[in-house]
C-alpha cells in the first residue's frame, strides 16, 4: 500500500487594488490574509510589493521606455532586435521582458521591480512572522514571465525569504536505482509558478497565495540563497545569451 501523500493547500488572497505611485501594502494584505501557520509560504507578486515602496514613474515624464529599460537593466538587447518591438534584459539574475517594468493595472504609470527583491521579501517575512507569531514562514516575490517557445505567460520567482529554495537530489537513486548525476530541483520557482496561475493576469486583484503542506521544505532566516543565480556565462544557455554581452547596466557599451 502506498504510503499517503500529506496534501498541499493554496488559498487565493484578494485584497483592494493596490494604486500606484505609492501604496500601503499591509493596508490591503493584513485584512485579506488568513491566520497563517508554521510551514506556511506566502507568495506576493512583486507589483504590489513595488508600489509599496514608491517604486512607479509616471508614464508622462518617460520619453522613450527602452531608455528606462536601459537604466533598470543589468544587461539589455535593444527592442529594434525583437519583431514585436520589445527589449529583452537580465536584471537580477533573471531573463525578462523590459526589465520586469509593467505598465498593466499601473494607473499612467510604468512600475518598476522592487529594490533588492530577495531583502525585501525577508522584510515582509519578518514582519508576518511577528504578527502571526510563527517561526517557520516563507516568502517569494514573483513576476510573470514568458518561457521560450511557449506562448502566455507563467509566474518566476524574483527573490525568496525564509528557506532553502533548491533541494539537491545528486547522488541519491531514481526509482531504478540509478544515482542521480546533476539534479536540483528549484522549489522556488515551482511555487512561484503554480501561484501567479492562480492570481490572473488581468482585473482579479489577487496579489498573494497562501501555500500550505509544500512537502520537504527546510526553513532558516536567510534572503535569498547563495547558489541559486547562474552567472550567463556558466549557464547550459550560455550560446542563446551571448547577445546581452554587448550591452552594461544603463545602456553603456561593453569594450
Amino acid at each position: 500500500m502506498k504510503d499517503a501523500l500529506e496534501e498541499t493547500t493554496l488559498i487565493r488572497i484578494r485584497t483592494r487594488p493596490l494604486l500606484p505611485p505609492r501604496d500601503n501594502l499591509w493596508d490591503a494584505l493584513d485584512p485579506a490574509l488568513p491566520h497563517l501557520q508554521d510551514g506556511d509560504v506566502v507568495v506576493i507578486t512583486s507589483k504590489v510589493v513595488a508600489i509599496h515602496q514608491g517604486r512607479c514613474v509616471p508614464m508622462a515624464e518617460v520619453t522613450d521606455k527602452e531608455d528606462l529599460v536601459a537604466a533598470e537593466a543589468d544587461a539589455w538587447i535593444p527592442k529594434a532586435s525583437s519583431r514585436y518591438g520589445i527589449t529583452l534584459a537580465i536584471k537580477g539574475g533573471t531573463l525578462i521582458a523590459s526589465a520586469g517594468i509593467d505598465a498593466s493595472n499601473s494607473n499612467d504609470h510604468f512600475v518598476l521591480w522592487p529594490d533588492t527583491p530577495s531583502d525585501a521579501a525577508a522584510e515582509i517575512g519578518h514582519r508576518l512572522k511577528q504578527r502571526h507569531d510563527i517561526t517557520d514562514l516563507g516568502i517569494i516575490l514573483t513576476d510573470s514571465h514568458c518561457t521560450p517557445l511557449r506562448r502566455g505567460t507563467t509566474g518566476i520567482s524574483i527573490g525568496f525569504y525564509g528557506f532553502e529554495a533548491l533541494r539537491d537530489y545528486r547522488g541519491q537513486p531514481d526509482i531504478f536505482g540509478r544515482p542521480l548525476a546533476v539534479t536540483l530541483a528549484n522549489r522556488a520557482d515551482a511555487m512561484a509558478a503554480a501561484a501567479v496561475g492562480l492570481m490572473g493576469e488581468g482585473a482579479e486583484c489577487v496579489p498573494a497565495v497562501v501555500i500550505r503542506g509544500w512537502p520537504d521544505l527546510v526553513f532558516n532566516d536567510a534572503a535569498g540563497q547563495p547558489g541559486f543565480f547562474i552567472p550567463p556565462d556558466e549557464d547550459i544557455f550560455t550560446p542563446l545569451l551571448e547577445g546581452f554581452h554587448t550591452y552594461g547596466r544603463k545602456g553603456s557599451a561593453r569594450k
